[in-house]
């Protein structure tokens, strides 16, 4: 019989840019995440750091210093004793949604009570790529085209599949992006999960508080004066699709048991989730059938669900998502905090982000009961959550 998986806090640091002047190019990955592990247990005080059964934390880039198995690391790295385990996973994008799950799934069997899961990646240190070595087998023997293992060019790609998600389209919607995380900032929306971090540049030591990536001033004739990178004439541009990002976070995950014994006030449960395949060349199309799939698993429709987080890896993936399920461009129930077209993707982390996104929806909005988190994944999946309020 299973127990219920409760969401109880998540927190991050603030998203960083991946380039030199970036906020955390002199910070360690592992540093970062063992910052969000710290204020985490601060803010949840009447835990035991000792009494945390697992550390379950993803990077995509498993190396250097998001490397040694990770979450045992984090473990003896923030001090929570030698007997709390931990280990490292990678499913590219939802690397931290895939942490958050498997945490979740060992709460809901009984054999955990208490899982810190999350997920960092510093694509500053790790470029995208950068230390991947691609079996010659995928294009030698055509197993998939080679605008596959580019991200950008598997938007383009989609681009092409849904003629309807036209340039002005995907630039209409990245500009609500901005505009949506503007306004949850100066709301206050982010700063209930967003702690600041002390980083080291060549000015000297500095706190960071706020995430570096959002462009305010964006209009959309500055978005449609970008060109593609990608493709001549292209309509994926670095305006409409995610950029490229370091950063950390993770969250508390408690059995019913715990959330007795040590007086936690739960936010969310997990429900329900889907892992699917799609065609590597059209990647970003992921979250529909995943959806779909958890939809009928569960008997719901859209209109059952009162808010979805879904990662913006690129503005067309979100408009032929709402196109699919009937939505329109500026439904307020998806991402009505902006996402990562204006706060960028540090990859295996993404995941983190968008539970605690949807946390803060359900805190401010009384009459949500269920929610998604979805997100595209590279070399063709999608992944979807379903969540309850507590």
């Amino acid at each position: 019989m299973t127990g219920e998986a409760y969401y109880i806090d998540g927190v991050r640091l603030p998203i960083g840019r991946a380039k030199d002047t970036g906020y955390y190019a002199q910070t360690r990955a592992d540093d970062m995440a063992v910052r969000s592990i710290r204020a985490l247990l601060e803010r949840q005080s009447s835990v035991p750091p000792e009494r945390i059964d697992d550390v379950v934390w993803a990077a995509t880039a498993q190396v250097g210093d998001q490397g040694l198995t990770l979450g045992r690391s984090l473990a003896l790295l923030a001090g929570l004793g030698r007997g709390v385990p931990g280990y490292a996973l990678d499913r590219m994008c939802a690397g931290a949604l895939t942490a958050i799950v498997n945490g979740a799934n060992a709460v809901r069997v009984g054999a955990q009570d208490l899982v810190l899961a999350g997920g960092v990646e510093h694509m500053g240190h790790h470029p995208m790529a950068a230390e991947v070595d691609p079996n010659p087998r995928f294009l030698s023997d055509k197993l998939v085209d080679p605008s596959a293992l580019v991200m950008g060019n598997t938007a383009e790609n989609l681009h092409d599949q849904c003629p309807e998600v036209t340039r002005q389209r995907s630039d209409e919607f990245a500009l609500l992006s901005q505009e949506r995380t503007a306004k949850a900032q100066a709301d206050g929306v982010f700063d209930d999960h967003v702690v600041p971090m002390t980083v080291r540049s060549s000015e000297g030591w500095r706190v960071v508080d706020v995430d570096e990536h959002p462009r305010p001033g964006t209009t959309s004739e500055s978005l449609a004066d970008l060109e593609s990178p990608f493709r001549p004439g292209g309509y994926v541009t670095a305006g409409n699709a995610a950029g490229l990002n370091d950063g950390a976070g993770g969250v508390l995950l408690a059995s019913a048991a715990a959330v007795e014994e040590f007086g936690l006030s739960p936010t969310m449960k997990l429900v329900d989730y889907t892992f699917v395949g799609v065609e590597p060349e059209t990647m970003g199309y992921g979250p529909v059938p995943a959806t779909d799939r958890l939809l009928a698993r569960t008997g719901l429709s859209i209109d059952d669900i009162d808010a979805i987080e879904m990662n913006e890896a690129f503005a067309v993936q979100c408009v032929a998502f709402l196109d699919h399920f009937g939505l329109p461009i500026d439904s307020d129930k998806v991402n009505p905090y902006g996402g990562a077209i204006a706060m960028g993707h540090p990859l295996a982390f993404s995941g983190a982000r968008l539970a605690m996104q949807l946390a803060a929806t359900f805190r401010r909005q009384p009459e949500a009961r269920r929610g998604i988190t979805t997100m595209c994944i590279g070399l063709g999946m999608g992944a979807a959550v379903l969540w309850e309020r507590a």
